[in-house]
């Protein structure tokens, strides 16, 4: 009997959609080390005419194609993300967690087969291509935050997501603690990197045969009884819980503003950090990368945190300042990391900047109707889609003319923004009514 219920309440697990974060977090913090080491190597004898030393040319190598790869990343999926979101509101929910994670899945395999193969380093950019054709991030997280929202209560919605970013941060922190490990074991005298591809790849066909076959979608009834709205305070009876019939358009723009201020100040701070370590003084290795990644994963984890604790004292729009002022005073002080513990140090000053974003898709899932909210959420993907084409390019470029004198700069650029971004959600906080924290009835 015990042995019965074990296996229904396992089946009853793998019927979530939290699995399929886990599983996919986990290959995607293999790949991206196996990946940044991975052009590091090809980029290590790249010289570029006028560069004074060999650290800088590989820098401008690796930044370059960086740019390159992220923009396909982030422009292929535009119009694919659009027509699963489509496809999605009108009953098929599993089309936009399905179809990425077969994009997934092939990136994984042509990055596995250029290091076995030694094929050119340029191949990457097909497979950002099938990525993107696939929907890619733009359209698998959206998928999985509209079943969230479905799944809960409007009251409870922040709660729920947060603790989807939870496991998402955790599998990413078990993830990078051993891919650094995972890179330097040899695979039939393969190289370095196959092993901890393959592992990888059978991640990602683990992830994909989950949703197809066991993914269950249901969604949460948000009536609540009579009864029980007469006992809340009346502050808090007025404050709308569910999603209205119209959306409130001002605003849904004061916060898509925010989030693309805050994404562009965070995208691009992350995508210059990941070659800011690699060089003098820090010059990691893959161990020291994955501990970085690590790092930057167990951020979710006190996220999560703050926000449990949060909410029961301020509202949504005090928690999304707290995560922007967190990271704003955590990536300036990056700008003048010259040695490992400090940037520890910065990193531990982001404990809260990841509250932010699943806030705000929080907030917005309930500034429109509940027919339209997948729409809505991979619009706002979108948005921070468009957002990258023109932050990348920018901190690309400004990273590679500082390189000599300032090379943090960015960093302190990125806290700029964030200041900058906590301005619309500030408005937002004025216009809209806030909940008040939960009171002892």
């Amino acid at each position: 009997m015990a042995l019965s219920n074990l296996g229904l309440a396992a089946l009853a697990l793998l019927r979530q959609i939290e699995p399929v974060v886990v599983l996919e977090q986990l290959g995607s913090t293999l790949f991206d080390t196996a990946l940044q080491m991975v052009v590091k190597d090809r980029c290590a004898n790249a010289t570029y005419p006028g560069t004074l030393s060999r650290e800088d040319s590989q820098q401008k190598a690796m930044s370059d194609f960086y740019m390159v790869f992220n923009l396909i990343v982030k422009l292929t999926p535009i119009l694919p993300a659009l027509l699963l979101a489509w496809f999605g509101d009108r009953g098929w929910r599993r089309l936009p967690i399905v179809v990425p994670l077969c994009g997934y899945l092939v990136s994984r395999l042509v990055l596995l087969l250029l290091v076995i193969f030694q094929l050119p380093l340029e191949v990457m950019y097909g497979a950002a291509v099938l990525f993107g054709l696939s929907g890619g991030f733009c359209a698998f997280w959206p998928g999985v935050m509209t079943l969230v929202s479905l799944g809960s209560t409007a009251a409870d919605r922040t709660k729920v997501m947060m603790r989807v970013e939870l496991l998402y941060g955790a599998a990413g922190l078990v993830g990078s603690l051993v891919s650094g490990h995972l890179f330097l074991l040899y695979s039939s005298s393969l190289g370095n990197g196959t092993v901890l591809l393959a592992v990888s790849v059978l991640l990602a066909v683990l992830c994909l045969l989950q949703p197809i076959f066991l993914l269950q979608v249901k969604q949460e009834c948000n009536s609540e009884p009579e009864d029980h709205c007469q006992l809340l305070p009346p502050d808090s009876r007025n404050t709308p819980a569910e999603a209205p019939v119209e959306t409130d358009k001002a605003n849904v723009a004061l916060l898509f503003a925010a989030a693309i201020l805050y994404t562009s100040a965070v995208g691009g701070a992350v995508e210059i950090l990941g070659l800011f370590v690699l060089k003098e003084p820090l010059g990691w290795t893959a161990t020291e990368v994955g501990y970085g990644n690590a790092a930057g994963c167990m951020i979710f984890v006190t996220s999560y945190l703050g926000v449990m604790v949060f909410r029961r004292f301020v509202s949504d729009v005090m928690i999304i300042l707290i995560g922007m002022i967190s990271f704003a005073s955590g990536i300036y002080f990056m700008s003048f990391v010259t040695a490992t513990y400090m940037f520890y140090l910065a990193r531990s000053l982001n404990l809260f900047a990841l509250t932010p974003l699943p806030t705000i898709r929080s907030l917005l899932s309930i500034q429109v109707p509940e027919s339209s909210c997948g729409t809505t959420l991979t619009l706002m993907q979108l948005a921070l889609k468009f957002a990258g084409l023109a932050y990348i390019p920018a901190f690309t470029k400004i990273y590679q003319a500082t390189l000599g004198w300032f090379p943090g700069f960015v960093f302190t650029l990125a806290s700029i923004i964030t200041v900058l971004g906590m301005i619309p959600i500030s408005v937002f906080g004025c216009r809209s009514p806030q909940r008040r924290p939960n009171e002892r009835i």
